[in-house]
């Protein structure tokens, strides 16, 4: 999807876009990392948000791990509310919801957040 060139939507309406994205990959980081130490890698998380969904196969080719193993991953994170598990004919599909709601149009991101400031104004 071309944010940018997406007919009717502004370069700041793409901005607020871009920055929910990049805060909600940041959240799924921090909350998976946590709760899945083992499981955790950034490959997977650039997997849950190179589409709106993800397919067994596609965690098994990206991750470089078997197909029992990437069940195993997407049916935790289902579980537990990350992804919802759809099946439709014989294959499962894992949607990223908040992704797949913002990218259709029907969550709305809520303008920048202001920057995290790591020192205390003392300290400058």
């Amino acid at each position: 999807m071309q944010l940018l060139g997406a007919p009717g939507l502004g370069i700041h309406q793409a901005v607020v876009i871009i920055d929910f994205i990049k805060r909600l990959m940041v959240d799924y980081n921090h909350r998976i990392r946590a709760a899945y130490p083992k499981m955790y890698s950034q490959d997977l998380i650039n997997n849950l948000f190179r589409h709106p969904y993800t397919k067994i196969d596609f965690l098994k080719r990206d991750l470089n791990i078997s197909r029992l193993t990437a069940a195993k991953y997407l049916d935790t994170l289902a579980e537990d509310g990350f992804l919802a598990k759809e099946k439709i004919w014989r294959t499962n599909y894992y949607v990223n919801l908040p992704l797949f709601n913002l990218l259709k149009g029907e969550a709305q991101p809520a303008e920048p957040a202001p920057p995290i400031v790591t020192r205390r104004p003392d300290q400058a």
